[in-house]
């Protein structure tokens, strides 16, 4: 099989199986999903929608949040993941969202990558989520299940995944197939101990080529 076979196999069962798949963090505004992208480095999503329902209730714009301090915001995350860092980087990140883009989340990865808590993952989020465009982010979960399926060649860092996928997944389904990617690398994909008899892509995986009577639920 060849990679291009490969990769339409596995977006046309995608595009049957998981049609509505997306983002499982909860927010309303761009603003929100930033403030919620950044707590969810190294955090579970579930972790970050228990924790952003009071911090967006009192700081609901980059506005009220630049006027306040990382020792504030602190308290309000401390359940998270390195919340020093992140309580440090919301601040940073509102201050300059109001001093650079007049208050408002911007929309291409040259600025995104210029605020506080940023980075390339994070701007790539923001782009296929908040404004629809064509990104691929690129987190743990998209990085072995691409790697395992054989989508890319063992790639060695985020960022040559990321490029192998944008080259061979087409413009229109690179958002959506993002979402593909960590949900099933979330639920079935594991990292540990993958649920390969429970998963549709078994047929065009290398990994379970590999292993097929060793894996099991």
């Amino acid at each position: 099989m060849t990679k291009k076979e490969r990769y339409t196999k596995v977006l046309e069962w995608f595009e049957v199986n998981a049609e509505s798949a997306e983002t499982e963090l909860h927010y309303q505004n761009n603003f929100q999903l930033l403030v919620s992208v950044i707590l969810s480095a190294q955090c579970t999503d579930k972790r970050v929608n228990l924790i952003t329902p009071p911090l967006f209730k009192d700081f609901p714009t980059p506005e009220v949040m630049a006027e306040s301090s990382p020792e504030v915001i602190f308290e309000y995350i401390k359940s998270c993941s390195y919340p020093n860092n992140k309580s440090k980087s919301l601040v940073g990140m509102a201050k300059k969202i109001v001093s650079d883009f007049g208050g408002k989340v911007p929309s291409d990865i040259d600025s995104l990558l210029t605020i506080p808590g940023v980075g390339r993952k994070t701007a790539n989020v923001i782009l296929a989520v908040a404004f629809d465009k064509p990104a691929m982010p690129v987190d743990t979960h998209v990085f072995r299940v691409a790697n395992r399926i054989g989508l890319t060649n063992n790639s060695k860092n985020p960022l040559e995944t990321e490029k192998e996928l944008v080259k061979y997944i087409p413009e229109m389904l690179l958002s959506k197939a993002h979402h593909w990617l960590i949900l099933h690398g979330r639920y079935i994909c594991v990292a540990r101990k993958p649920k390969c008899q429970r998963c549709g892509l078994k047929n065009w995986c290398k990994y379970y080529k590999l292993n097929p009577l060793t894996l099991s639920d």
